[in-house]
């Protein structure tokens, strides 16, 4: 894999100030409000209400998260669980960018999905992955090719701490291959426009509380999947 290709929303994301987060996760693939979103609820799905509690407010975390704007996600990417047919274990992530779909499988022929937002033309892949490490609130370093394109993120070569503002957001999954880490990873968004959307450079978003769903049942090893396009 190409470094140049894997420069995501988890590597080359936000940046307080002309910086900004929303322009990294967007940039010129989605205008912020320009989804106008219909419908009240896909069929078996939840309706607007019931997702504005699944994705309300968590306040007892280490940096408060805010409730998502359902209504400016299209009610087929809120999370349910779904018939899937997959010879794969229970556990597994797969990532199917060009449904803009997340699953896991929980055996029986089911899968728990989740919406995404995926990589944009030209930074799409496919391939099989595992879960190297997992953190929560990480540090974001932006990488050596961004720094050279936007000279401004230089000051954040140390690192930027864990927070709201913090492109990697409040969890995050880091692929590998081969004992490499890919620069790739599955990461929380509050970015709820970018939800259905290809605009990363490879990385996965989902909503923040589907992140952290997921993440909490996601064990380091864990096999990924993601299909072709």
């Amino acid at each position: 894999m190409s470094k140049d290709r894997a420069l995501a929303d988890g590597g080359e994301g936000a940046l307080p100030g002309q910086l900004n987060r929303r322009s990294f996760l967007i940039g010129s693939a989605v205008g912020l409000g320009a989804l106008g979103l219909a419908g009240c609820a896909t069929s078996g799905g939840m309706t607007r209400a019931e997702a504005a509690k699944v994705y309300g407010p968590v306040p007892d975390e280490k940096f408060p998260i805010p409730a998502v704007d359902v209504a400016k996600v299209d009610p087929k990417y809120y999370r349910r669980t779904v018939q899937y047919a997959s010879k794969e274990a229970p556990g597994t992530i797969i990532i199917d960018p060009g449904k803009y779909y997340v699953y896991r499988i929980e055996g029986d022929g089911n899968a728990t999905r989740y919406g995404a937002n995926v990589g944009r033309e030209g930074f799409l892949w496919s391939g099989e992955a595992y879960v190297g490490r997992k953190a929560e609130w990480p540090t974001w370093t932006p990488p050596k090719e961004m720094i050279q394109r936007q000279p401004e993120a230089a000051k954040y070569a140390g690192g930027m701490p864990g927070g709201l503002d913090n492109p990697l957001g409040a969890r995050t999954l880091y692929l590998y291959q081969d004992g490499r880490y890919t620069l790739y990873t599955i990461y929380s968004t509050r970015v709820a426009q970018s939800i259905g959307t290809g605009v990363t450079s490879g990385c996965t978003g989902l909503l923040t509380q589907d992140m952290m769903h997921l993440y909490a049942r996601t064990p380091v090893n864990t096999k990924v999947l993601v299909l072709p396009a």
